[in-house]
């Protein structure tokens, strides 16, 4: 091979800290790099997506679903700006994300020269808890040591930046035993993390107190659904999901009420109003308006990062813990309430939500309604699925109408709610799980942005998963259907055609174009045949979905004050009032 460069030092390292798969788009900024993976014989299996966007967005949902550290590489300049909005999917929801990004040459640094960009500057915030670029190659083996380290333990983006010229240097593997070198070595393993004895004692004492206890779960109790159990039978307490904790518990636990807030349900929102106590386990969210009012609860939290305790909701026990361990050592401490009126009351508010659901799902719309397309699937998912939602609309009906079961997997891009991650995150899941069928619910305006592209690399790398099904809905209503919604119900705005309008693609005749099945459906009597058709298959499969804009993606239940903006929008000239208020009567919303 002759002299070893840095590069060739960067790959054997990355496969020293378990990478298996990088995924990333070629430039000159990144010449060396990939030249080194051709010469490992690709020990590290480079997945090219069409984008540099969704190589990111794919390393995020990889993170998700594998658990480990997930790595993207860009070029310098424009190629490394497109990895932001992934790498601030994943910071945001805490995923451990490694990018490393190509520069110019060092001795053109500081000229203009071509793609010349502050890269430091550009990752500073969102790889802030890491950001480095080597200048030299006794720096590579210290500087992707910590960048993975922190990774980990922090569970957030790091990044390494690597002139062109730096790449192809001879590598040093060990640098000098003198002053101003490092020594780093590879390997992590996380701690325990419980809280003290007194402050378990002290939570303890605040849930004993409680009558009506309500839990909220999210993404950090996702390895901690037994411990919950466990809590929630000793409380006698009913159990609500964030978004991101969809998998925390199944769905057809009757104490469950499902995910909260605006896109949650009727029996979750309505525990959260009722309740005297409150324990949130590993969750920051976002929209106190659904939580309890304050004073009117006692709070407990545990989440492992310090910083989001007591965000939400004022605790009198807030504790810094892993969410399993915490949750067992915790539970001893319980005393069972024998007293199961407040478990049977949630019980009956999760069985008339259920049936309110079905309702709305049986509602008649124009040609077909959302919700009875993805309880169709609700109703067939394999066991193992896994499940992917893009912000808007199709977050919505995921939220409410995907019937969660045990050892399924789901994921949206929770705190940037970006809007394209939904195939992406399957296509990563299918790398990650290449055994299990994922299925991808996304909005035509997400599918329009970047989702089509992606389906060029299911395409390409459909034959390395052993389960060949994965499944994308598209919801196709040929508008900007959430926005168009929180226009109406939060400023009441009619529905504005310039700005919500959405050309109506045929997106299942693309899917058969790149070589891909596909199907289209607009009348309820083809629903579930789709869905049969489409679990059978044995390639990546697109269900267009020609669906009704008017039914709307609001809250399980309106305020007066939400009603009576919505009446102004409808009043002012909005096109659809017809539609949107039959829809509405619908779906039992009074305006």
């Amino acid at each position: 091979m002759g002299e070893k460069k840095v590069s060739d030092f960067l790959i054997e390292r990355l496969r020293a800290w378990g990478v298996r798969r990088m995924f990333g788009y070629s430039g000159d900024g990144i010449n060396g790099i990939l030249g080194a993976l051709q010469r490992a014989d690709e020990s590290i299996e480079f997945i090219q997506p069409p984008h540099e966007e969704l190589a990111a967005l794919m390393a995020s949902g990889y993170a998700r679903f594998s658990g480990e550290v997930a790595v993207c590489m860009a070029t310098s300049g424009p190629g490394a700006i497109h990895l932001l909005n992934g790498l601030y999917d994943a910071k945001l929801d805490h995923q451990p994300v490694v990018a490393i990004v190509g520069q110019q040459p060092t001795t053109g640094l500081g000229g203009g020269t071509q793609q010349e960009v502050d890269l430091v500057t550009l990752f500073k915030d969102v790889a802030s808890a890491y950001v480095q670029m080597v200048s030299s190659p006794e720096q590579v083996r210290h500087v992707i040591d910590r960048a993975f380290r922190v990774a980990h333990a922090r569970r957030t983006v790091t990044c390494v930046i690597i002139p062109h010229d730096v790449q192809d240097e001879p590598a040093v593997e060990s640098p000098p035993h003198e002053h101003g070198h490092h020594h780093s070595s590879v390997g992590y393993s996380a701690p325990r993390v419980v809280p003290t004895d007194d402050d378990l004692r002290r939570a303890a004492d605040v849930l004993n107190a409680g009558q009506k206890v309500a839990i909220l779960v999210g993404a950090g109790a996702l390895a901690a659904g037994e411990q919950v159990r466990d809590v929630a039978e000793r409380l006698g307490a009913g159990v609500a999901k964030a978004l991101l904790g969809k998998a925390v518990l199944p769905d057809d636990l009757p104490w469950v009420t499902g995910s909260v807030g605006w896109l949650g349900t009727s029996a979750s929102n309505r525990m959260m109003r009722e309740c005297d106590t409150l324990l949130m386990v590993g969750s920051g969210f976002p929209y106190t308006e659904f939580l309890p009012e304050e004073g009117q609860a006692r709070g407990v939290q545990i989440d492992t990062d310090a910083s989001m305790l007591g965000m939400r909701y004022p605790m009198e026990a807030a504790l810094v813990g892993d969410a399993a361990l915490t949750l067992a050592a915790l539970a001893p401490l319980l005393e069972r309430k024998e007293d199961r009126a407040w478990r049977k009351t949630v019980e009956g508010w999760k069985a008339d939500w259920e049936q309110t659901l079905d309702e709305r799902a049986d509602a008649p719309a124009n040609p077909l309604n959302p919700q009875a397309v993805v309880r169709s699937l609700s109703d067939r998912l394999p066991d193992g699925a896994i499940i992917t939602a893009d912000s808007g609309t199709a977050a919505v009906w995921m939220a409410r109408n995907i019937r969660i079961r045990e050892g399924m997997m789901a994921s949206v891009s929770g705190t940037l709610a970006t809007m394209g991650c939904a195939v992406p995150y399957a296509i990563a899941a299918k790398f990650a799980h290449p055994d299990r069928p994922v299925i991808a619910l996304v909005g035509d305006g997400a599918m329009q942005m970047i989702g089509i592209n992606a389906l060029i690399t299911a395409a390409r790398y459909r034959d390395r998963w052993s389960d060949p099904r994965l499944i994308i809905l598209v919801l196709n209503n040929r508008d900007l259907n959430f926005v168009t919604w929180e226009q109406r119900a939060m400023e009441g705005f009619p529905r504005f055609p310039a700005t919500q309008d959405l050309s109506d693609l045929p997106y299942a005749r693309i899917a058969e174009a790149m070589g891909l099945q596909g199907v289209r459906i607009d009348h309820p009597d083809q629903v579930d045949a789709a869905w049969e058709q489409a679990l059978a298959a044995n390639g990546p499969f697109v269900i267009d979905a020609v669906v009704d804009a008017d039914v709307p993606t609001l809250p399980p239940e309106l305020e007066p004050e939400q009603r009576k903006t919505i009446r102004k929008a409808l009043d002012a000239g909005d096109e659809e009032a017809k539609g949107v208020r039959e829809q509405m009567r619908a779906q039992g919303y009074d305006l």
